[in-house]
């Protein structure tokens, strides 16, 4: 008899050949028919295009399990029967032209591991990773891989030294004091023949107990939640017939054709968001074109406390031409009492809480309050720079396709306008005459 089994995904992410896949293979017991690159065009092209699937299993850990009452007068479990922690990992592609799929696979994790390569340090699609762990993942562990590739003599010097480069890295993220891990997860290169064992898993797997007619890897299951790795057995269909899509309970999910986002600028992200701009823009496992309104409350709202769970159509906000950061006022309310009150964000006071707009080209398929993403991601892949610009939480998505006249009247968005004149003449009154 199978015992209990509590399920963790482990997102496995990092730069083009940082070894990615071969830590997952060097983890895993078990692999999907989606693991380790079978893909033909992954083969063909030697690289990972696609999320892999593959897990392993260790005893759960005490503290994972419950102790009902009486637990002291139970019997012994039955061989077989033990509890596990069951670590799935989700191998995502390094690429950068493959972002979308990145960031579809962050969605579903609960902790990340980033796969640094020991003798580069971190690297464009390094950065744009940690960027994403810190927007869905809580945890973080960093793996220093193709440790053998040091010289021997000066090894554990290099190691020590990119630890503490990885530790400053990570000083001013929410990710600050994360495991840092020196891995061989492949000795001597994906060419050389597997007869030296991999350095470093056990010390890996470690660190990762530390955290929290179906089949699941083989093994039978009753029920599956969000990010489980699933084999359905149905028959007399054909499998040919089957897109990727959406499994669901009914009325979970809803078509959207734009919607009201709680946004917050991504700050490594070196570009302005303007309004009316174009942003590629990824909600759930779906990336469409969409174009942003950016708005905010009152001035005397700026101090309030955000809401990240609705929105409130009731009340008024203010329009701006760009997500207001400190230094930043917008162009129509250059001088006057519009220039004083928005204008306290050149000095430092920016609202708590902003919001976008975005409407999207193409409908998408979402559940309410799913993680929004907003990305540049036609900037040149081999720029040094982050194509990802903001992250938010979808509030309020417009099912109808014409909400731009059944739904937006409801949305009470007001412009400040002042006019200039000028005077030509300044004239004295006349002076009262004499009688």
């Amino acid at each position: 008899m199978a015992g209990r089994r509590v399920n963790v995904n482990v997102g496995v992410l990092g730069h083009i050949d940082s070894g990615k896949t071969a830590l997952a293979r060097a983890l895993s017991t078990t692999a999907s028919t989606a693991a380790f690159d079978k893909q033909p065009q992954s083969r063909e092209r030697g690289i990972t295009l696609d999320l892999g699937f593959s897990c392993f299993s260790v005893p759960l850990p005490a503290r994972l399990r419950p102790a009902p009452l009486g637990a002291e007068l139970e019997p012994e479990p039955e061989p077989g029967a033990e509890p596990r922690l069951q670590v799935t990992l989700v191998d995502c592609p390094g690429h950068a032209s493959l972002i979308r799929t990145i960031i579809g696979g962050a969605q579903i994790i609960d902790l990340m591991v980033l796969v640094i390569d020991v003798t580069k340090g971190m690297q464009t699609q390094s950065a744009e990773c940690l960027v994403i762990g810190q927007i869905a993942c809580q945890k973080l562990v960093v793996v220093l891989n193709k440790t053998d590739l040091l010289p021997e003599g000066k090894r554990q010097a290099a190691i020590e030294k990119m630890t503490k480069k990885m530790q400053k890295t990570l000083e001013h993220t929410r990710f600050r004091g994360a495991p840092i891990i020196p891995v061989a997860a492949r000795p001597g290169g994906p060419d050389a023949p597997e007869t030296e064992a991999p350095q470093g898993i056990p010390e890996l797997i470690e660190v990762v107990r530390k955290v929290k007619s179906m089949q699941m890897f083989h093994t039978p299951v009753t029920s599956a939640v969000q990010g489980d790795r699933l084999g359905i057995c149905v028959t007399q269909f054909d499998p040919k017939l089957l897109e990727r899509g959406l499994v669901c309970a009914p009325e979970s999910l809803h078509t959207v054709h734009a919607a009201v986002v709680s946004v917050e600028k991504i700050p490594y992200f070196r570009g302005s968001l303007q309004t009316k701009a174009k942003f590629h823009i990824t909600v759930g496992h779906e990336t469409v074109m969409g174009r942003v309104m950016f708005f905010s409350p009152a001035p005397d709202g700026f101090d309030h406390e955000p809401v990240l769970d609705s929105f409130d159509f009731s009340q008024e906000y203010l329009f701006q031409e760009q997500y207001l950061c400190p230094g930043s006022v917008p162009a129509e309310t250059d001088g006057g009492e519009a220039d004083r009150r928005v204008g306290q964000a050149s000095e430092g006071r920016c609202p708590r809480q902003q919001w976008a707009l975005v409407e999207f080209e193409k409908p998408v398929t979402c559940p309410r309050l799913c993680l929004v993403i907003g990305s540049r991601l036609d900037t040149d892949i081999h720029a040094n720079t982050c194509r990802l610009a903001f992250h938010g939480i979808l509030l309020h998505g417009l099912e109808d396709k014409n909400y731009a006249e059944s739904a937006l009247p409801r949305l009470r968005v007001y412009k400040l306008k002042h006019k200039h004149g000028i005077v030509e003449r300044v004239a004295s009154a006349p002076s009262p005459r004499r009688s």
